[in-house]
């Protein structure tokens, strides 16, 4: 699997300053190059070891779904020049 994040932030029709969440989807690109063919799953604010209810990150990516989170974001941290999604990306790291 060759994953990436592709990160968009999401407005709302009274606020086009703010966005009001920034959305992680994770891609794998030898699906195919072209979103949504290579959709995968959106990666959650947080991840824990034990769910209740597991998300749908963790069904794919199991035991290696923080190591494969950790990975993703620092990739996506290194590239990105937006200062919120900067901030939002640094902020999920810590959480993890």
């Amino acid at each position: 699997m060759n994953l990436i994040l592709r990160i968009t932030k999401q407005y709302t029709s009274d606020s086009y300053i703010k966005p009001k969440h920034i959305r992680m989807s994770i891609l794998d690109l030898d699906k195919s190059p072209n979103y949504p063919v290579n959709f995968v799953c959106n990666l959650p604010k947080s991840i824990k070891a034990n769910e209740r209810t597991p998300s749908n990150f963790s069904k794919t990516f199991g035991e290696k779904k923080i190591d494969v989170a950790k990975t993703l974001l620092n990739d996506a941290l290194k590239t990105e020049d937006d200062p919120e999604i900067k901030a939002e990306i640094e902020a999920r790291l810590k959480m993890l």
